[in-house]
């Protein structure tokens, strides 16, 4: 199945260019018709992250979408003159496929997280998408892969969400994608928010595109990772000259 829509490339990073409702559709269409899918939400951070390794930048091209995550990397297609459609939280599209997932009883197994978080999950999971099959779920802190793996392959869920933070989430993709005909997506911390271990910008910070200034206040230690940013867009800049 071809792709629907085009793609704008930012710092070597080729991000999907269309709406929220179309991109969540499009993986709808491939998960019916059970085509291995790999979709990377992608922040200002990890784009600089796959600047400073190559083995990284071209583990993630190898993915079949990649969402403009972060109204940094909209912001830079604007600087640049190739303006993205619109932003597309990694959240958003968590969300999304949860909900669809329950009104369509398909199987979704989730990785990552904190073991107290994981059982937080299961718990509202069952509450909140009733239709949902959840096939298996496990914490991010594991010595080995192997009992995950097999449970994966055996179960062979329609969606796996890996929740471990980048680059280990999509490193464990790519390892593994070929076991399943599912999509695979790396979520980073959206099960903490999902069972509201961490809180979730309000609406308003959401709406004027401040949900990285609200992390940063209610959580200072985030600081050392908002620095990427300003260097993020002044490589944008130097870009534009």
């Amino acid at each position: 199945m071809n792709k629907p829509f085009s793609s704008i490339e930012i710092l070597g990073i080729p991000f999907a260019n269309t709406t929220r409702d179309q991109f969540v559709n499009q993986l709808q269409k491939r998960i019916n018709h059970h085509e291995n899918t790999f979709v990377v939400t992608a922040n200002p951070e990890i784009v600089m992250y796959a600047q400073k390794e190559p083995n990284y930048q071209k583990l993630i091209l190898t993915a079949d979408y990649i969402s403009p995550d972060g109204i940094g990397i909209v912001r830079a297609s604007h600087t640049l003159k190739t303006p993205l459609s619109e932003r597309i939280p990694g959240y958003d599209i968590f969300m999304d496929l949860l909900n669809w997932a329950s009104q369509n009883q398909k199987k979704v197994y989730f990785l990552g997280a904190k073991p107290q978080v994981i059982q937080q999950l299961k718990l509202k999971l069952t509450k909140d998408f009733p239709g949902l099959k959840l096939v298996g779920a496990h914490d991010g802190y594991f010595k080995s892969e192997t009992e995950i793996v097999a449970t994966i392959e055996k179960q062979q869920p329609d969606i796996i969400f890996v929740a471990t933070g980048f680059p280990n989430q999509e490193k464990f993709i790519a390892s593994n994608r070929h076991l399943t005909k599912g999509l695979w997506m790396g979520v980073g911390g959206s099960f903490d928010v999902f069972v509201g271990a961490v809180k979730r910008a309000p609406k308003w910070w959401q709406t004027h595109h401040l949900e990285w200034f609200y992390r940063l206040v209610t959580d200072p230690r985030r600081l050392k990772r908002q620095l990427i940013i300003p260097q993020f867009m002044w490589k944008i800049h130097q870009l534009k000259k």
